[in-house]
């Protein structure tokens, strides 16, 4: 099930078939069949509330949706705290309703111009910050850390192509790769393979590689990921910024979350 998952995510990433092995290229049909009578049953849903055949039921307060455009992992939850530090400097106290269950700059814009053509589209990034290390977490540790190291990025995170693009910016010497499917806890027989591909490195490289995760993998289950010892594991921390863009910046974010929420 879980090859089947991230055979699934490697199609919405990527857009060369070329590349697909033959299981990537047998579940296009019926991936496209199921994302077609998906959206035909979108529009007859949202048609019915339309016309008022379903009732509609509003809160008395403002709502921000965060979600996504594109395939998950995008920072919806970073997003949501973003806001939530804004709304606190205004003196609101946000509810935050949670559940849990790459397309195109260009595409994005055309969606959201759907909408609203004049409504301004802000630009946002996940930025490295600093490691802490699993026995030490009261210590932060300089990206620095890992240069010219060897290093194994562990993730179950929507969108793990990131995360490993985020570390071989950093410089560390090799980055080798596990990617789960979005939200997995790990299990021991996963950590008992990732210690078989940690010896391998070892014996390749001749010192010991370091296992970085997210702050969302170690948040899921912290305890697991000691059985990793005696192999060093850092939680790679990381912040959202907004890029300015077009006018757009952060100080323009927090005029038009004021001006939306009229405080």
């Amino acid at each position: 099930m879980e090859k089947l998952k991230q055979a699934v995510k490697e199609i919405a990433y990527y857009r060369h078939q070329a590349k697909f092995s033959k299981l990537h290229l047998s579940l296009i049909p019926f991936l496209s069949l199921a994302s077609s009578l998906y959206g035909a049953l979108l529009y007859i849903r949202q048609s019915l509330y339309r016309s008022g055949f379903f009732s509609k039921n509003r809160l008395p307060v403002p709502v921000i949706s965060v979600g996504n455009l594109t395939w998950g992992g995008n920072g919806k939850t970073p997003m949501a705290e973003f806001i939530a530090k804004r709304l606190a400097d205004y003196g609101i106290s946000p509810l935050i309703l949670t559940r849990v269950l790459e397309q195109k700059l260009k595409d994005i814009k055309l969606v959201v111009q759907e909408i609203k053509e004049s409504l301004p589209i802000f630009y946002t990034r996940m930025t490295p910050s600093y490691f802490f290390e699993l026995r030490n977490i009261s210590k932060k540790m300089h990206l620095g850390a890992v240069l010219n190291a060897v290093v194994l990025c562990v993730s179950a995170i929507g969108s793990p192509y990131a995360f490993v693009r985020a570390m071989e910016k950093i410089g560390p010497l090799f980055v080798d790769r596990f990617d789960f499917s979005d939200h997995y806890s790990f299990q021991l027989k996963d950590i008992q393979m990732m210690r078989g591909r940690l010896r391998q490195l070892e014996d390749k490289f001749g010192y010991k590689p370091i296992v970085i995760v997210t702050e969302k993998d170690y948040d899921r289950d912290p305890e697991i990921l000691k059985h990793l010892h005696p192999f060093k594991v850092l939680v790679l921390c990381s912040e959202m910024q907004i890029i300015p863009c077009n006018g757009c910046n952060e100080d323009s974010f927090k005029s038009l979350l004021k001006e939306l929420l009229e405080v």
